[in-house]
């Protein structure tokens, strides 16, 4: 039985199958994503949706969806769903799904009267080019299928209106079609294995609704072109392959192309499985330099958001090559930016404060995977210029204060944690001063930095500085930060502390070095189990604290408000479980074994197979923001992993 598979009395209920999402990627930042049922929820939805270079790589939907159509008879049944204004569906096409099976590719099952149908969408890797395999596995009678493409030709964060400035020129391909609506786009290629009638109708679709946009309080519906239709007999036990891309291919190759992609596929038959393929999915590769994106459908590339998710979501699968050409890409705008204080025009937020600390402690899950000489000898250099860099006070903002060798940073104009929500340009959370993770993070990275250079002699006097350095800092961290409540304050300034309990200071605690002994680690944990923990990670605040907002719902503002203030991360449920087994040892590998259950059920909810941006803090935790987050996914999987050299 397939681990991710939904029959008929599931899909027919638009209630349960609208809220499932899927997506597939093709490692060069396009991407298909729709509802399970095939009904676009949301703008950012789409067949083929690609980034463009010449529009700053954002990405645009080009293909919106296609509505296939049997026809016997003379009797057309139309397997489609769109949903138009006043929330009407037309047509019903979900009522045919007999069921949807996602453990290889997206597979869904129609029946038809007597006709079977099964429709398959693969992604072609690092190319913009999507297929359909169409099946016609049962039919008692002569049967034909017709195709009607919805185009959008538009940026996803936007609509489309019905207007008079496109082109709704068609050229004739090799088995196909080729259009084009706006200038500044790329050509549409739509093609079949078999040559198709192509049928010109040209008219708009006007009124469909996104009802996810409609929940979210953002504009919701849309006008879409339809150029025409395609038609193609088909015969009981034939396949025929659809291909929609930005280039011509040779439809004799489609077999083989579908063929070569699926062997390649790792199918999703366990939650580590289900996971390890949507880490693959946020692989962005442009000629030699290869990336990691922050999350679907609306992510970018983030300095902060790569760092934290590369050893998961490489290490952790056992793709050390990606680990490097991915850290090898970032590194060089990290260079450039250490060196000459250029930003990047391709990695946002390279100019953080805290990003050479989050560098080099993905550095070190590099060394606790494949060895500290590997580590040694592949980012020693880079490590060691990092931290000279911040003890130079090379940084336009992070300061070592040569009294106590904490660092500080200002916080109050902009945003400079992962807790980045704004209002009006302002930091709705002004963390400024001492923030708890940054400086845990800068004792850790000193402490391993020694670690790993404790045998090479050319770096004797860094190594010392970095000792020194970490052994001013340990108590004045302590006094700092550790309060009479046996948590950690969030931020200090002066002679402000942040009372409020939040997440930040159970990195303090998950490091491989912490400032905290053994006793205080477990005072803090304790209070993250109590007033923290959830089934779907750790909350941004305790429901304790003024101010405690669970849910992330209501108009854009709302939701901005609401983003650090009480939805769980489950990206924190990994230095939540590393503090977990650094106080207990072996007997805490159950507890956390059990607390992975949370995240399993998820598998089969939202986008399935991958893990949303955040879950809402209270009951019953749903999930929201992007649809699926790189950091999420590799915290969970490297947890994963970790779990299993404990059970070894």
């Amino acid at each position: 039985m397939s681990y991710l598979k939904f029959d008929k009395n599931l899909m027919i209920n638009l209630e349960q199958s609208l809220p499932k999402e899927m997506l597939r990627t093709n490692q060069a930042g396009a991407y298909h994503c729709t509802s399970i049922v095939g009904c676009n929820t949301r703008k950012q939805h789409g067949l083929l949706v690609i980034p463009i270079a010449e529009k700053d790589y954002r990405p645009h939907v080009l293909l919106s969806s296609l509505d296939e159509t049997v026809i016997q008879h003379g009797a057309p049944f139309n397997l489609g769903i769109h949903r138009y204004q006043g929330g009407v569906y037309s047509p019903n096409g979900h009522k045919y799904i007999r069921e949807f099976d996602c453990e290889n590719v997206p597979r869904t099952t129609y029946r038809v009267g007597g006709v079977i149908l099964t429709k398959e969408k693969i992604f072609i890797s690092k190319e913009n080019r999507i297929l359909i395999r169409y099946t016609l596995v049962e039919a008692h009678s002569p049967t034909t299928l017709q195709f009607r493409p919805f185009l959008a030709f538009r940026d996803v964060n936007d609509l489309c209106m019905a207007n008079g400035n496109l082109n709704g020129d068609v050229t004739p391909v090799n088995n196909g079609v080729a259009t084009c609506l706006y200038h500044g786009y790329p050509t549409l290629y739509m093609q079949f294995s078999r040559k198709p009638e192509w049928v010109s109708d040209g008219h708009w679709y006007n009124g469909i609704e996104y009802v996810k946009d409609l929940e979210r309080g953002v504009p919701y519906c849309e006008d879409l072109w339809v150029p025409g239709y395609f038609e193609i007999p088909i015969k009981k036990g034939e396949s025929i392959i659809f291909s929609a891309g930005v280039e011509e291919v040779s439809p004799r190759s489609l077999n083989k192309m579908y063929e070569t992609e699926i062997a390649g596929r790792t199918r999703r038959t366990s939650f580590f499985n289900c996971l390890k393929n949507s880490a693959k999915q946020f692989y962005i590769s442009e000629g030699d330099d290869q990336y990691i994106i922050s999350g679907f459908p609306w992510g970018t590339i983030i300095a902060r958001n790569t760092m934290m998710s590369l050893p998961g979501n490489t290490l952790a699968i056992d793709h050390r090559g990606d680990f490097e050409k991915i850290m090898a890409t970032a590194w060089r705008d990290l260079k450039k930016f250490v060196e000459t204080g250029e930003r990047s025009q391709r990695i946002h937020g390279i100019d953080l404060p805290d990003i050479p600390l989050w560098t080099i402690w993905a550095v070190q899950q590099y060394a606790k995977s494949e060895g500290k000489e590997a580590a040694l000898k592949t980012y020693g250099d880079m490590v060691g210029e990092l931290l000279n860099y911040i003890l130079a006070d090379g940084h336009p903002n992070l300061r070592v204060n040569g009294d106590n060798g904490m660092i500080t940073s200002v916080g109050t104009s902009y945003p400079i944690s992962w807790m980045n929500s704004t209002l009006n340009g302002r930091p709705i959370i002004p963390r400024t001063g001492y923030l708890v993770e940054f400086n845990a993070l800068w004792y850790n990275a000193l402490l391993f930095a020694a670690d790993l250079f404790e045998n090479d002699a050319n770096r004797d006097g860094d190594r010392q500085r970095y000792l020194d350095c970490a052994a001013k800092m340990k108590q004045p961290f302590v006094d700092t930060f550790l309060n009479g409540y046996g948590y950690l304050y969030d931020y200090v300034d002066g002679n402000f502390a942040s009372p409020e309990v939040r997440p930040n200071m159970v990195i303090a605690i998950g490091l491989d070095y912490s400032p905290l002994d053994r006793r205080q680690r477990k005072s803090v944990l304790d209070v993250a189990t109590r007033e923290l923990l959830t089934p779907k990670g750790l909350r941004t605040l305790s429901p304790k604290s003024y101010g405690y907002r669970p849910f992330y719902l209501g108009s854009p503002e709302e939701r901005e408000l609401s983003l650090h203030e009480g939805p769980a991360r489950p990206w924190l449920m990994g230095f939540y479980a590393d503090a977990y087994l650094k106080v207990f040892g072996l007997s805490g590998v159950g507890y956390i074994d059990r607390m992975m259950i949370g995240f399993e059920d998820e598998m089969s909810q939202g986008c399935i197979g991958s893990l949303s941006q955040l879950y809402d803090g209270n009951p019953p935790f749903a999930g929201r923001g992007a649809i699926s987050h790189a950091t999420n996914v590799a915290e969970v999987l490297r947890t994963t992993r970790n779990l299993k050299k404990f059970n070894q």
